[in-house]
């Protein structure tokens, strides 16, 4: 992912934002209206047009999808996933948090904000 996490207010206050690796890949994450990533896309899509209609699914259909918190298995602290009807994973929480009480109401705007966006909401970095 691109670094300079600069999101910027649209509608609730948060962008999608769709990054370019080293290596043309293009994957998203979400920004909230202070700049910070809220999440990121667990997937890399090879053409931009395909990660935005990703994220676009992704925010039609979220109600009801599976996901929660759980331990960092890699490191200190608490994440969260949220999976789609097939089971794999289509979204992540951009950090590990300290508490699982933080990482929980992270997670609760994550599902919130998913609803609230719109497609015009999405830039390319």
């Amino acid at each position: 992912m691109a670094a300079g996490d600069t999101g910027g207010a649209a509608g609730v206050g948060a962008r999608c934002r769709i990054d370019i690796d080293d290596e043309g890949f293009h994957s998203w994450r979400l920004t909230a209206q202070n700049g910070r990533t809220v999440a990121v896309g667990a997937t890399a899509y090879p053409d931009y047009g395909e990660c935005l209609r990703a994220f676009e699914r992704l925010c039609a259909g979220s109600v009801g999808l599976p996901g929660g918190v759980q331990h960092a298995a890699d490191r200190n602290g608490w994440v969260w996933r949220l999976r789609g009807m097939d089971g794999r994973t289509v979204a992540v929480s951009s950090r590990a948090y300290e508490r699982h009480s933080t990482c929980q109401t992270a997670y609760d705007r994550f599902r919130v904000l998913l609803t609230e966006i719109g497609a015009d909401s999405v830039d390319v970095v």
